[in-house]
């Protein structure tokens, strides 16, 4: 099974790339539980809190699109480090200042998200250059949906280390500082130097003229609003069977379960139309968010989660497939940009709606609406069906062979291909 992810990992600058793209977005990853953290060790309410880190995620769900173009203009260099270290400085003034006097902490919080650097799409960006043809680079997709369920699960370990080793403010400005150290890490690498975006149109919707990629955000959204309502659900029901460490658990389950789900994904080759099969892997997603409704006892719920999360790094590495095939000619790191950002925004609206949702029904009817949510995306996905198998664009290029110094670049998927 890990022989695909080891084949993947041995190719030059691979294992560099990822890791570095992994330790760079921890700031981001961590970004909500270390203001939330900071800011009651501030003294500061639950309420600001909350305020802060909503603060930051709409920055940053503003500033990926953006800075993903802004990439693909100019290259990863110029972008992705001065990002990371505005960023980082604008973390360390929130730190450093507190929330007394409060008014200075939204600006360096706000500033914090909108430059955080696009470094998730750079990656998939760089795939095509760095791997041997579009199986390779079906593969690393998959690799790379994996190692968000980690991330996502050591980051908060990470915080919780560095507050109880020597503070909140610490854990701020030390995870912050390591998101410039793999920034750097990645953008000083060959291919990052070497990588330009193929020659792209002018026009001011940038990745969103193309109908297939609208679809797919679309569909994304969905999928973002059944994740957010599943961790507001959770809650009334880990306060019912024995409080946080209950709902940890839960929250654990999921991770673990997206985890498994993606390493079985990606250890094979999948043929046929990538569309149908995301069509497919979203119905399994909708249907195993169902059996969260029945609530049974604590080892039986923590064991639907993990099943709820099997079909969700999977869905997403056959989303990147769809975004690099669907992404017009130039705009590919602006493009992944976006699912992140749509996916982020779905969660959030998750949330949002999860909340009176479950003050008026209950954790029944809040684990109700992750399952109505993926209905919604595969109807998306179905409606569109014909727009996203639509030859989107021809192949080109993801950097020339003249300003690549280790090898020729890899001709991304042509218009005609079938992942």
């Amino acid at each position: 099974m890990a022989a695909g992810y080891l084949e993947i990992l041995k190719a030059k600058h691979a294992a560099r790339l990822l890791t570095g793209t992994l330790v760079g977005r921890l700031p981001n990853a961590t970004a909500a539980l270390a203001i939330v953290l900071f800011v009651r060790a501030e003294g500061g309410s639950y309420s600001l809190a909350g305020v802060l880190a909503g603060v930051y995620g709409l920055a940053n769900a503003v500033g990926q699109p953006v800075l993903g173009r802004l990439v693909d203009l100019h290259g990863q260099p110029r972008v992705q480090l001065p990002a990371a270290v505005l960023s980082a400085l604008a973390a360390a003034a929130f730190a450093l200042t507190g929330i007394d006097p409060r008014w200075p902490a939204y600006p360096a919080v706000a500033a914090a998200g909108l430059l955080t650097p696009p470094l998730e799409g750079g990656l998939r960006a760089l795939w095509p250059q760095v791997l041997r043809g579009r199986k390779q680079v079906q593969t690393a997709y998959a690799m790379d949906a994996v190692a968000q369920e980690v991330m996502f699960t050591v980051g908060p370990l990470l915080v919780t280390l560095c507050v109880s080793l020597a503070s909140a403010r610490a854990a701020l400005l030390v995870l912050n500082a390591a998101g410039v150290l793999g920034a750097l890490s990645v953008v000083v690498s060959p291919p990052a130097r070497a990588w330009r975006s193929a020659p792209r149109e002018a026009h001011w919707l940038g990745a969103l003229r193309s109908p297939g990629l609208l679809a797919l955000l679309a569909a994304f959204l969905f999928v973002g609003v059944a994740l957010g309502s599943i961790t507001v659900a959770a809650v009334p029901y880990a306060d019912g069977h024995g409080g946080d460490a209950v709902y940890g658990w839960l929250m654990a389950a999921l991770g673990l379960g997206a985890l498994v789900g993606g390493t079985v994904y990606g250890a094979r080759q999948w043929t046929g139309a990538p569309e149908r099969r995301l069509r497919l892997l979203v119905g399994f997603l909708a249907v195993c968010y169902l059996p969260l409704t029945l609530m049974p006892d604590v080892p039986g719920m923590v064991a639907l989660a993990a099943l709820a999360g099997v079909f969700l790094a999977p869905a997403i590495a056959c989303a990147f497939v769809l975004v690099d095939r669907h992404a017009p000619g130039g705009t590919v790191t602006e493009a992944f940009s976006w699912l992140v950002t749509t996916f982020t925004v779905g969660a959030s609206v998750g949330t949002g709606l999860a909340g009176p949702v479950v003050q008026s029904g209950g954790a029944l009817w809040g684990f109700a609406l992750p399952g109505a949510a993926g209905a919604v995306s595969l109807l998306v996905l179905t409606a569109t069906g014909r727009v996203l198998a639509a030859p989107a664009r021809t192949a080109v290029i993801a950097a020339s062979p003249e300003n690549d110094p280790n090898r020729a670049a890899e001709p991304r998927f042509s218009s005609g291909d079938r992942a």
